[in-house]
């Protein structure tokens, strides 16, 4: 909740705001800056979001084309409407959206942003708003396998540049080297190996695209990743609000019920 303001520390909080929104932006001048600070956004009745629009199931335009829609944007929209405001997606390049941020264009990102201790560094982060652990991915019925230490001497496909590969090799597998998912569960289905490890969010969207596939979750890790509504250093006004609309969007069970339309289950928390 916001507390009582004197006179003085309002004008303060009011320049402040002034100061967010007039900076200037990082592509020399040609990108327009938004109300960033909580006060800003209020005002305007606008809250302009950085998103990619092309990282399905999350941002993207369905057949390339409508309106934009996904998980993240759903959320974004039941965000805004708890702080009483409109969303104005802003779409751009990964590669280019914590210097938007950084150059004002939009106030917060909304793209499966992971937190970590770098950019916790940098950046503010709200509560996170989805939760995945690294999962071993197996054949329906496969018994073998029940635990990392399992897929010793079994063979997995992995990307040789992501994470998951390192798990796999440090619990002793060996790894066929894919250039990603499609290729890894392709050979997984066809019996050329015995499991794959990925992310959960990955898993959960093929079975949803293609619920027929014979492939189960055979164990999963301790330290899931999460992901957050990512704000400029020291927009802590507006991070609190979102923070106290998340609270509320997961106790009247939104977060839930986007979170099963989207993975076939919750996993917000």
């Amino acid at each position: 909740m916001r507390t009582h303001k004197t006179l003085a520390a309002l004008a303060l909080a009011a320049a402040a705001s002034l100061g967010l929104t007039a900076c200037g932006s990082g592509d020399a001048g040609s990108e327009a800056t938004a109300a960033t600070g909580l006060e800003a956004v209020q005002e305007a009745g606008t809250i302009v979001v950085g998103t990619e629009g092309t990282y399905r199931p999350f941002s993207f335009h369905a057949d390339g084309a409508g309106d934009l829609t996904g998980y993240d944007v759903e959320i974004t929209e039941a965000v805004a409407e708890k702080l009483g405001v409109e969303v104005k997606f802003e779409e751009t390049q990964w590669d280019a959206i914590f210097a938007g941020l950084e150059a004002n264009r939009f106030a917060m990102i909304a793209n499966q942003v992971s937190i970590n201790p770098g950019r916790e560094e940098s950046y503010e982060f709200s509560e996170p708003y989805t939760v995945s652990p690294g999962v071993i991915v197996v054949p329906a019925g496969e018994t073998s396998i029940s635990s990392f230490a399992d897929l010793k001497d079994k063979t997995t496909a992995q990307s040789l540049t992501s994470n998951w590969y390192t798990l796999a090799k440090d619990n002793g597998a060996n790894v066929e080297a894919v250039e990603g998912w499609a290729q890894a569960v392709a050979l997984l289905e066809q019996g050329r190996v015995d499991a794959t490890v990925n992310d959960k969010l990955t898993f959960l969207d093929y079975m949803q695209q293609t619920p027929d596939a014979p492939l189960e979750v055979a164990a999963e890790t301790d330290d899931p990743a999460l992901s957050a509504f990512a704000f400029a250093k020291g927009n802590t006004e507006l991070r609190d609000a979102v923070n106290e609309a998340l609270s509320e969007l997961r106790a009247d069970g939104t977060l839930a019920e986007i979170s099963e339309k989207y993975f076939g289950e919750n996993v917000s928390e």
